[in-house]
């Protein structure tokens, strides 16, 4: 059998979100050999930019070392262009999600907000492969700014796209929404029955939010994935290096 993979992911990292995540990535640090992707939003909802925290930075410089990966995710996650307009605006801006930021750019907007996150990159010595939208929305004005950076891939729930072309590789994953009991309840059932689908695919990846640390049944979930996936041969890999894998 081929190689299979699996790509533990955490979105909207930042200090804010840290206090979260930490004793589930000490414990993913505790099995030993588990490269993490940490997909990094520069001005957490304009709370505080990545450079007055020295401290959190000092954390990723470790991380980078250690071998997990940097993403840039969004710059501010959040919303922050004008009301929606269209019914089909409202139901995702609003109800799908608040934190759509690259939704509805302009090509001129995304590539602004761009340079800014890969100069955050730049100044702290990250390396930079891959952009990750927040909740995965993009404008077409944001692909095609995509199109004229130095980045080598984005993403979609389902999939990993290369650039500068689009071009898309499978790569499925888990993703919860844990903001209410019976939302858990669901996105269990529901991923439980993706894994088993998955079972053969060359790659699962695991999609973890700082609201699934703040419950104990999603965050004893994720652990105990991790480890079956792990147990059942499946090599931990960041997103970019199983992205290269696949060349």
């Amino acid at each position: 059998m081929a190689e299979r993979s699996v790509v533990l992911v955490l979105h909207d990292v930042a200090p804010q979100t840290w206090v979260d995540y930490r004793p589930f990535v000490e414990a993913v640090d505790a099995l030993g050999g588990v490269p993490i992707t940490w997909l990094v939003v520069p001005d957490f909802h304009h709370g505080g930019a990545l450079g007055d925290h020295a401290e959190f930075r000092r954390l990723l410089d470790i991380r980078v070392t250690c071998g997990d990966e940097l993403v840039l995710h969004g710059y501010y996650h959040s919303d922050d262009q004008p009301a929606p307009r269209t019914p089909k605006d409202w139901f995702m801006r609003r109800l799908y999600t608040h934190e759509g930021e690259f939704y509805q750019l302009s090509q001129d907007q995304a590539l602004q907000r761009l340079h800014q996150g890969v100069e955050v990159f730049r100044r702290n010595d990250w390396p930079l492969h891959g952009f990750v939208a927040p909740a995965w929305l993009m404008s077409q004005g944001t692909r095609d700014a995509l199109r004229q950076l130095p980045l080598s891939y984005t993403s979609d729930p389902q999939h990993l796209y290369r650039l500068p072309d689009f071009t898309a590789v499978d790569a499925p994953g888990l993703v919860w929404s844990a903001r209410s009991p019976w939302r858990r309840g669901v996105s269990k059932v529901l991923s439980d029955r993706r894994e088993r689908q998955w079972r053969t695919a060359p790659v699962i990846r695991l999609g973890l939010h700082p609201v699934d640390m703040r419950h104990e049944f999603s965050r004893h979930y994720w652990l105990q994935t991790l480890r079956r996936l792990l147990e059942a041969g499946r090599t931990p890999m960041t997103k970019m290096a199983w992205l290269a894998s696949q060349a």
